[in-house]
């Protein structure tokens, strides 16, 4: 496009709205005014060649020619033609005649050859020749006479052209004025239909100016300006959400980065304070320095575990590709509480089957094999995490249960999000079928808001448990590879009654997950979401 008509085109939709209904309007009209001109123009027409046939001379005009061409040229038979019709003659050797008949009396004529075969009429069929002045044409027909002569009959098209020329003009006029009309009222209606979308461009130009509180106008339901508003909501809150949780979890990782900070700071003091102790009193006496190297070394054990653990949290964040086997939990149980009680010999850690487990037919299930399907080595470090806190945070003697067996998730049942419930994973569908493993002590249980926050990272309920407790990572991780295997870690609890944590997994198969027999497929499963 060249760049003058770039700078003609309008800019503004209800510009282009408005010219466009106007150049639509104006040229339907023209175009209606253009066919309704050519149909009088064609229909005038009609009228004069059935004038002109309907003409038949009378035998008085050939006498009159006869008598006329012997006159020298006066007109013959003047007042034997009716109003404004115009007769030439033609001898019987293609001559015209000097002799013509003019009903009208008017000077101008059709402009007609002297000789017939320049003439090119046939009989009985109109055309139109130039007028001999230049004004308006003429309509002529041909006839033969009984002696051979040629009769060539005219009628003016002065009337048929006056009457096309008004209408011509009324036609423009009538053009101009709906032109005119419409980008009047064009203007008026467009700007009423276009102030919903306006609006929408004022409350987008606001929040392109940083109000994200704002929403668009949404009055308009049936309307696209209404689908328009819609989306643009939807639009805004999924963006602010998506601000929402980035502020979110910002703030985590800053606190998370200063909790860990916090927790490697006090081993790396240690273990400085330690060595340039040793540095500085080379003189120091066995014992003491014995006792300094075993810190040392403990500290050093401490920073290595804390380390480790935030590396595991950040590999389960990641969600690793991990191994589904087929993993007997009640042997898994069993293997953990073999391992707790080596490092806790005081403690009394019972094993036994879920409360109410039954088999399809109703009864009573009894202990048995509980096969799920998972990341063994990863099922094995959340019963451990499990015991080892049940045993860190209750006082010593405290009764530790853990039970194991098989259910279907019942609605508000366990599994499901309820008062007094605290999980970071997403609720199981009612309905389906799941493994479970229950770690419960009868301590004196959680306050509602040391329960919420339990499975946040570093946090730790009570400050004496501090002195024996680890990083307080320990939950986290478990919630973490629950997760990462398609199960849900959740805790029952009330100041009181103790604690009980359970972790579930659903019922599935390895052949559900094995791309060929016998190999394992390297893929997280999908978690059950909960129906709604």
């Amino acid at each position: 496009m060249r760049p003058w008509l770039r700078r003609l085109e309008p800019r503004s939709l209800r510009a282009r709205l408005v010219l466009g209904a106007t150049l639509l309007a104006t040229s339907a009209v023209l175009l209606c005014q253009a066919a309704g001109l050519a149909l009088l123009h064609t229909w005038l027409t009609d009228q004069v060649d059935g004038r002109l046939t309907r003409f038949q001379p009378v035998p008085q005009l050939y006498q009159d020619a006869a008598d006329g061409r012997t006159a020298a040229g006066e007109p013959a038979g003047k007042d034997a033609l009716p109003s404004d019709y115009r007769v030439y003659f033609y001898d019987s050797g293609g001559h015209r005649l000097a002799t013509s008949l003019n009903g009208s009396g008017g000077s101008a004529g059709p402009r007609l050859p002297r000789a017939e075969s320049a003439l090119g009429l046939e009989n009985g069929r109109p055309t139109t020749v130039a007028a001999t002045d230049g004004g308006s044409t003429w309509r002529v027909i041909a006839r033969t006479g009984t002696d051979g002569t040629r009769v060539v009959v005219a009628l003016p098209l002065k009337g048929v052209d006056d009457a096309t020329s008004r209408m011509l003009w009324f036609s423009l006029v009538v053009g101009a004025a709906v032109a005119a009309g419409v980008i009047l009222f064009g203007n008026l209606v467009v700007r009423l239909g276009l102030r919903p979308l306006a609006g929408v461009e004022r409350t987008a130009r606001r929040i392109a100016d940083g109000e994200l509180q704002l929403s668009v106008p949404d009055r308009h339901v049936a309307t696209e300006v209404g689908h328009l508003s819609r989306a643009l909501n939807t639009m805004l809150d999924r963006l602010r959400a998506a601000l929402h949780r980035a502020e979110a979890s910002e703030q985590r990782l800053r606190h998370f980065l200063g909790d860990a900070g916090h927790e490697l700071r006090t081993p790396l003091t240690s273990m400085q304070g330690f060595a340039e102790l040793l540095e500085q009193e080379p003189g120091m006496s066995p014992e003491r320095r014995q006792e300094a190297q075993q810190l040392i070394v403990r500290n050093a054990e401490r920073m290595s575990r804390l380390v480790e653990s935030l590396s595991q949290l950040a590999r389960l964040g990641d969600v690793p590709a991990t191994r589904w086997q087929s993993v007997d939990l009640l042997s898994l149980a069993a293997d953990s509480i073999a391992a707790v009680a080596v490092r806790h010999p005081d403690r009394g850690i019972g094993l036994g089957a879920l409360a109410d487990s039954r088999d399809d037919s109703g009864d009573e299930a009894a202990l048995d094999v509980v096969d799920a399907v998972g990341d063994p080595h990863q099922l094995a470090q959340v019963l451990s995490n499990l015991l080892t806190n049940a045993c860190l945070h209750t006082p010593p003697g405290t009764r530790i249960q853990v039970r194991v067996g098989t259910f279907r998730v019942r609605p508000h049942g366990r599994g499901t999000d309820v008062p007094g419930r605290t999980s970071v994973n997403p609720p199981l569908a009612p309905g389906i079928r799941v493994c479970a493993v229950e770690v419960a002590d009868e301590g004196a249980g959680l306050a509602a808001p040391d329960a919420r926050r339990v499975f946040e990272r570093f946090y730790r309920a009570d400050s004496a448990a501090r002195a024996v407790a680890g990083s307080g990572l320990g939950l986290a991780i478990a919630a973490g590879a629950a997760e990462a295997n398609g199960g849900r870690l959740e805790l029952d609890t009330r100041p009181g009654e103790g604690c009980t944590f359970r972790l579930l997994l659903p019922y599935r198969t390895v052949t559900e997950f094995t791309r060929h027999p016998g190999e394992q497929a390297d893929r997280p499963l999908p978690i059950p979401a909960a129906s709604t």
